[in-house]
């Protein structure tokens, strides 16, 4: 038959096109399986229980259903005929086009047999391939049909709606309705099409015998033929990789399985008439148990042929056959594929290590590359399929493969290596296209005894084509398309296979086995990306998550499989491969799929890594625990003991073992935790380390800020965990501890931070600046809540009951005597010295000690706000002895109508306690800013000196409020100020409120005699204060004036002088007491006068003198002194 006869039937264009589209109905048709065969997604009017019935008739009727005497039936259709009509026309018109498929391919198959076409894969390896595609294709189309349950009713309820909403019948409806008839058993029918297409099928899939027998060796053959080994002849290493049969090289075994399989399954009359197609289809059959339809969709192929072949006459033969083949299957195949796999990791590993030393290798080993990617992606491919859907076996280990990742990450690795030496590939073969391939073709084309003018001119353009290349056009990047050539090559196949051709490739094989070569390597320079997807795509993944995430958890259980453990996540990337432009409502579902895949699998990698990090860190925290100065006192007493000589006590302690023994190793083979920790971290880093990033669809996610969320969070918890809180005893860590603790985890991150690819010194700040708010990012506590919690609700609680006392002279918080306090204390002094307070400042940083500052005045306002309330139960006789101080016969009576002066003494007292402790927090504050920030320390200090009372006041205060964040304590404190200004309230006017602060004054002052009758106000000359912590008054009387009368604009060292009048006149009247009790202990309350001057920077010693005789000051402190003398000695 000449080119131009045979032009007409267009062969390989219709082969090309059908292919296509029946990969795209074929997914239609999978999605539209997928979508019914779920409730949640399944169309609304399938679970309608009105529906029901209509439904019901729809199906029992089917195909012929008349609509206009069916209304009583269809009653709930005619109400939403245009809601299914909308809805249903997306599934009619599938089952349409997977019609018009089925017309097309019948027409193709007859024209090719009526041609006689000739199938070789080694010669016309493109027009066989796509035969044989297209046969396994159009079969999966009618098999997942007949797997949708709801596929009649679906059709018939469209039509249904349509003709009610037209008025007259679908075109396609009754063609469509017998087809969906005819395939309700699928398998029988398809036979009988294919009984006049026997002899084509057979002959296309005879052609690859022997490729299919030598891809079926076992992998001791592998080995003993040391396949993919670049090492086995040194002297061929750099020699081009070449074969007669390129393409089949690195064709998917798999393919090819289900070429043998449903070819023989069509064409069974082939197997009785040739043995060596017999054996042919049994070693096929022995290979697998289930092969693949579109995805997850398989075909039990054992099953499905017994019963097949079994409801067939004289087939019994042919029964016995596959019930053998299926029992050397299960008793076999898990170990041969087993065996394979373990060779590929290491053949392929071996591979990748030589290329990637050697990249100069990989533009002639090209041919080795492709193939080690097909065949990995076929073994691991088989066994996903087989994980899933086996489930009876003797060896069930032989489905599992810890492993398997170690083979999905040398896949990734070659992937890389291609991409990265591209131009080395693309040097490579176009100067082997240019001076071999086009000098072989032009040879070849001389040769031939007849070439049509037709044929010679197609060939003769492809030999100049190539000839024209050079390695100038890598150099100057310019982009190849050879698809147009490729094109032509498949054309004159089709023409050339073709019965009485004048130019026959089954005469002329050559020209088949140059032209093979010839496409490889014009592939190697355009089309590299679409080779590795072919020969590498995981996309099966997507697919079969259940099995995909059980293998994940299998490799992050094996140690040695950990640093592989990237190749899920990068596997997530290939599933955007397996869509198509004719299904593009299921982009979104494959979108999301992938995206939370590789987002699970990358937060188990992150998150096992994080738990090492912190695990080595509080390794190294409890070992730096270890040299606390806390624990050397049994090793300082120990000595104290020997020195002094006394024997040593009859029940001893064991001794502790002192730190650094655990670095004494006498046998290096034995691990310990810490030498597993860092191994494990280096195995995961070296997997989130491996890329950069990946792109998944559109989206490109990044590794390593998993790791670095994950550490952030985990750092955040662990910190929280070394304070140590216990709510059940309220006990706690001390600051300078945890502080030690935190350093030693600090310095350990940053020293494993050469592993990790992340900035570890952001996470360490983005941490500790949360460290230092209410909350952390999470929502959880912080140390700063913790330890705010702590000193606001034990301590100063404690302080407040009277437990606890502030002593000026050792600037801490102490426990009183058990015999005064009657209650076992919590060693305040251990939590509020000097040293204490500056760890918590170091822990707590500016912030922390701000949102302290903010809790203590919220209970300053709190007393602030009850101390309002007294005075203004007492405002009239306050406004009384305002007025009438100095007369001393009116006041007796005037002070007796007080109510409550010793709850107001009270209140203030813990308002001067709560000022106390903060003052030490500020002071700590200072100590740690004054170390971090030097330069930052003297310009602050300097502008709050420049402060003068001309100053605007709201200047004053801003300049105080940065004084007091860097730790410098101010005459005026911003923050009460601020948090007595938000006290106002709007039905009191200023003039009100100030009335109330003056009145509070007066009732302090008058108040404050009333001390000497507690027994407890005896002054310490030890703690420098009284044991009822009323020197506390003196802080809170001068700070909370001072904000009040700045808040009334008001002149402070005017009303504090009048305050200092009426308390030195209430102290004076105290030494006219005739009653002893009340004036127990009045030398020591006359010094609280004394205290109170000190502490302001408003008043002064010569002040305090016009008003108060200096020697009653000088007599109660010899007085003081000389009981407290006496109480000791005593």
């Amino acid at each position: 038959m000449a080119l131009s006869s045979t032009y007409q039937h267009k062969l390989a264009e219709k082969l090309i096109i059908l292919n296509d589209r029946g990969k795209g109905v074929l997914t239609r048709i999978y999605n539209i399986k997928k979508t019914c065969s779920d409730s949640k997604t399944k169309p609304p009017f399938f679970t309608d229980k009105l529906m029901e019935s209509s439904l019901k008739y729809i199906n029992k009727k089917f195909p012929n259903i008349d609509v206009r005497s069916s209304t009583q039936h269809l009653g709930q259709v005619h109400k939403d005929k245009s809601e299914i009509v909308k809805y249903l026309a997306g599934y009619y018109l599938t089952f349409v086009d997977v019609m018009e498929f089925r017309d097309h391919v019948y027409e193709l198959l007859n024209t090719i047999d009526a041609c006689q076409c000739y199938f070789d894969i080694n010669i016309n390896y493109n027009f066989t391939k796509s035969y044989l595609d297209l046969i396994v294709t159009y079969f999966s189309v009618i098999m997942l049909i007949s797997r949708i349950d709801d596929r009649k009713t679906l059709v018939a309820l469209y039509h249904c709606a349509l003709e009610m909403l037209q008025g007259q019948s679908e075109p396609s409806y009754a063609r469509l309705g017998q087809m969906l008839l005819e395939y309700d058993n699928p398998l029988r029918k398809l036979s009988e099409e294919f009984g006049p297409h026997t002899r084509t099928v057979t002959d296309a899939l005879k052609s690859m015998h022997y490729l299919f027998c030598r891809r079926s060796q076992s992998a001791e053959q592998w080995r003993g033929a040391q396949l993919l080994s670049l090492l086995s002849n040194p002297v061929a290493m750099i020699s081009p990789s070449t074969s007669d049969t390129m393409p089949c090289e690195y064709l998917s075994f798999e393919t090819m399985e289900r070429w043998v399989l449903i070819g023989f399954l069509l064409s069974h009359s082939a197997l009785s008439a040739q043995q060596s197609n017999l054996e042919f289809w049994k070693l096929a059959l022995q290979g697998s148990q289930c092969i693949t339809l579109i995805r997850d969709d398989v075909l039990l192929i054992h099953r499905v042929t017994e019963e097949f072949f079994g409801s067939l006459k004289g087939y019994g033969k042919r029964v016995t056959d596959v019930k053998e083949c299926k029992e050397h299957f299960m008793t076999h195949s898990g170990q041969f594929h087993r065996a394979r796999r373990a060779f590929l990791r290491s053949a392929v590993k071996e591979l990748e290590t030589i290329l990637s030393d050697e990249p100069g290798l990989v533009g002639p080993k090209a041919l080795f590359i492709f193939m080690a990617l097909s065949f990995c992606r076929d073994e691991i491919n088989w066994l996903v399929r087989h994980a899933e859907n086996v489930t009876k076996t003797k060896n069930p280990d032989d489905y599992i493969d810890v492993h398997i990742a170690e083979l999905m990450f040398t896949m990734e690795e070659i992937r890389m290596l291609v991409k990265k030496h591209l131009p080395i590939i693309q040097k490579y073969h176009v100067q082997y296209l240019a001076k071999f391939d086009a000098l072989v073709l032009s040879d070849i084309i001389q040769n031939l005894t007849v070439c049509p003018e037709e044929e010679s001119v197609i060939m003769s353009s492809f030999v100049s084509t190539l000839s024209a290349l050079n390695v100038k056009q890598v150099d100057n990047k310019e982009t190849f398309d050879f698809r147009a050539l490729r094109l032509d090559w498949f054309r004159l196949q089709a023409y050339t296979s073709v019965a009485k051709a004048p130019l026959s490739l089954r005469d002329n094989p050559d020209l088949g086995k140059i032209m093979n070569l010839i496409m490889f390597h014009t592939w190697m320079l355009d089309s590299v990306e679409d080779l590795i997807i072919e020969t590498s795509d995981l996309s099966i993944f997507g697919f079969h998550i259940r099995t995909f995430e059980k293998m994940f958890s299998q490799t992050m259980e094996e140690p040695s499989a950990l640093r592989y453990s990237i190749s899920f996540p990068l596997a997530c990337s290939h599933f955007s491969n397996c869509t198509h432009e004719m299904c593009p409502e299921e982009y979104p579902h494959l979108k999301n799929c992938s995206l939370g895949l590789c987002n699970n699998f990358l937060d188990a990698i992150s998150k096992q890594a994080s738990g090492c990090i912190i695990d080595i860190c509080a390794e190294q925290s409890n070992l730096s625990e270890k040299l606390l100065p806390k624990h050397c006192a049994a090793s300082i007493s120990k000595a104290r003991k020997k020195k002094m000589k006394r024997p040593p006590p009859k029940k001893t302690e064991p001794e502790r073992e002192k730190p650094g023994t655990e670095s004494q190793r006498k046998d290096r083979s034995k691990m310990t935790n810490m030498d597993k920790l860092h191994l494990t971290l280096s195995e995961l880093t070296v997997a989130l380390n491996y890329v950069r990033t990946i792109m998944v669809f559109d989206h490109l996610v990044t590794p390593a800020e998993y790791l670095s969320s994950h550490l952030e969070t985990r750092l955040s918890r662990a910190l929280v965990s070394i304070v140590n809180w216990n709510p059940a005893n309220r006990e706690i860590q001390r600051p300078s501890e945890v502080l030690s603790a935190m350093r030693s985890f600090l310095c350990t991150l940053q020293s494993v931070a050469h592993l990790v690819n992340i900035d570890v010194a952001r996470t360490i700040r983005s941490t500790l600046l949360q460290q230092s708010q209410a909350t952390d990012a999470n929502g959880e506590q912080t140390i700063t809540t913790l330890y705010t919690n702590w000193y606001l609700e034990c301590l100063l609680r404690q302080a407040s009951m009277g437990l606890i006392v502030f002593s000026p002279t050792l600037k801490c918080f102490t426990d009183l005597p058990a015999e005064m306090s009657g209650d076992h204390g919590l060693n305040a002094d251990e939590y509020t010295d000097i040293s204490e307070m500056k760890a918590l400042a170091e822990l707590l940083g500016p912030y922390g000690i701000k949102f302290l500052s903010e809790n203590l005045m919220w209970h300053v306002t709190s007393q602030i706000a009850e101390l309002k309330k007294l005075v203004i139960e007492n405002m009239d006789v306050l406004v009384q002895i305002r007025s009438n101080f100095s007369n001393a016969e009116l006041m007796p009576s005037l002070l007796s109508k007080l109510s409550s002066p010793e709850n107001l003494l009270k209140r203030m007292t813990i308002i001067g306690v709560i000022l106390s402790f903060r003052s030490l927090a500020l002071e700590g504050l200072r100590e740690v800013f004054n170390n971090h920030c030097p330069f930052l320390m003297t310009p602050i200090e300097f502008l709050k000196d420049f402060v003068t009372p001309d100053l605007d006041i709201q200047v004053t205060l801003s300049i105080f409020e940065l004084a007091t964040s860097a730790g410098i304590q101010c005459d005026v404190d911003p923050h009460l100020v601020a948090a007595l200004s938000n006290m106002k309230t709007e039905s009191s006017s200023l003039d009100e409120e100030y009335k109330v602060a003056c009145l509070l004054q007066v009732f302090l002052a008058v108040s404050i005699p009333l001390l000497a009758s507690d027994p407890m106000s005896f002054y310490s000359i030890e703690i420098d204060g009284y044991n009822n912590n009323s020197h506390c008054l003196a802080k809170a009387i001068i700070q909370v004036s001072a904000a009040f009368f700045t808040i009334y604009h008001k002149n402070i060292e005017t009303h504090l002088k009048e305050f200092l009048l009426m308390a030195s006149g209430s102290l004076l009247h105290l030494g006219e007491e005739t009653d002893k009790l009340k004036a127990k202990n009045r030398e020591s309350i006359l010094l609280l006068i004394h205290l109170i001057v000190e502490e302001s920077s408003f008043l002064s010693v010569d002040m305090l003198e016009s008003c108060f005789p200096y020697v009653l000051l000088r007599n109660a402190y010899h007085e003081v002194h000389r009981t407290f003398t006496t109480m000791i000695g005593s």
